[in-house]
């Protein structure tokens, strides 16, 4: 483990030494405001190695990782070299001492991060009030933390809480995908995909009704390959019967084309698919039907507005595979908060196309509007207050380079 000391005017511009030397790994050992301003010291604990590590000595930190230039550049920095013989070797203590190091290390770095995350959000909200105010009230909206940092970083009425919001709700617009489909105008071959209960079923018949109203029930025809639920190939056909749309059941690759192929005449067909778990390892292989044949199939992911944040990002992430071109929202009647499915959608750039909002067909159907999402989250947010530890905020105050991951995709 390699420690250095930070010294610096402001805890934030210690913070930033910390970062830019060390990395958004780095460990905080302690922190404290001395007569010279703030003073942090960190380490780089070496995981890695121990990972890696094959022999029964571990090499001594100043060999396997040199001090980075820019460490060396930074002024205020001192290293502190710690003794590597403190961990255990990996030969000697096996791999499951290795875990239990590992796992020491991560408790004492959230153990001693929580109190700087603290003193560190206290001088942001002296400093920064309505920046501070801002992020509170996004996380409110349970907007993703790097997100925020975005909005945040865009608001120029820093002195102002009504218009810095105002301006913060025009930047979440910019990010958020919505955009304009021309399914209804043009038609085309689409199948639904996404997990099971997200509302594919309804969905399909809203489409296909609006799509009947404004082109007439003859250019519009279904097709069912939900051969797992009980009773799906009902449901479509009851909404058929209803529509006056033909319904066809197709259980394979080969049916599905003989279906698609007697259906060429129809100017909308709608494809809907069984619900599939994203943990499924076998998913791109359930939708292979939808890339053969000489039918150009266009695929929607239809994600729940009721999902939490963590289990969308799952569901997205893992649909990717099979190519989605576009998604729909349903269930945004029965929202409780949608900040961190929208979070999602931003984040992955996944173009958000259509909205539904209730069981009735075909009014409860809407196409995707920014405006209206950005301020439906606001509306469904609690107040402020009711955000959980707001200090674990801290990281939407870094450069988004601390999430490499989310920066990619934002």
């Amino acid at each position: 483990m390699k420690m250095k000391r930070f010294i610096a005017a402001e805890m934030r511009d210690a913070m930033q030494q910390v970062s830019d030397a060390l990395g958004p790994d780095a460990l905080i050992l302690s922190s404290r405001k001395t007569d010279d301003g703030a003073e942090i010291i960190a380490a780089v604990d070496y995981e890695e190695d121990l990972r890696n590590a094959g022999s029964a000595t571990l090499a001594e930190p100043s060999e396997t990782h040199p001090e980075t230039p820019q460490a060396a550049a930074t002024p205020a920095a001192e290293t502190i070299e710690c003794a590597a013989a403190a961990l255990p070797s990996p030969a000697a203590a096996g791999e499951s001492s290795l875990h239990e190091v590992r796992a020491e290390i991560r408790a004492l770095r959230s153990m001693l991060e929580v109190p700087l995350s603290q003193l560190a959000w206290d001088e942001v909200r002296r400093r920064e009030p309505v920046r501070a105010w801002i992020i509170k009230r996004l996380g409110a909206m349970q907007v993703h933390p790097v997100i925020a940092n975005l909005v945040a970083d865009g608001v120029t009425e820093i002195n102002d809480e009504t218009q810095g919001w105002q301006q913060a709700m025009s930047i979440l617009e910019g990010l958020l995908p919505a955009e304009q489909d021309d399914l209804l105008l043009n038609g085309g071959t689409v199948a639904l995909v996404g997990p099971t209960g997200v509302g594919k079923t309804t969905t399909i018949a809203k489409l296909a009704a609006r799509f009947a109203m404004q082109h007439g029930r003859r250019h519009v025809a279904l097709v069912s390959m939900d051969h797992y639920r009980i009773g799906a190939h009902e449901q479509l056909r009851t909404y058929g019967r209803l529509l006056g749309v033909p319904v066809h059941i197709a259980g394979d690759e080969l049916e599905l084309q003989a279906v698609l192929k007697q259906m060429h005449d129809r100017k909308l067909v709608l494809i809907d698919t069984a619900g599939t778990s994203q943990r499924d390892i076998e998913l791109p292989e359930k939708y292979t039907a939808l890339g053969s044949g000489a039918t150009d199939i266009r695929r929607y992911l239809v994600l729940s507005a009721t999902g939490a944040a963590d289990l969308t990002d799952d569901i997205v992430e893992s649909f990717s595979r099979i190519g989605p071109e576009k998604c729909i929202l349903t269930k945004l009647d029965e929202a409780t908060a949608i900040g961190g499915v929208l979070s999602v959608l931003i984040k992955h750039r996944l173009p958000l196309a259509w909205t539904g909002n209730g069981q009735q067909v075909p009014d409860d159907f809407h196409p995707a509007r920014a405006r209206q999402l950005v301020r439906l989250a606001d509306e469904l947010a609690g107040p402020e207050d009711t955000v959980q530890n707001e200090s674990s905020w801290l990281h939407a105050m870094r450069p988004l380079g601390g999430d490499a991951h989310a920066q990619q995709h934002v």
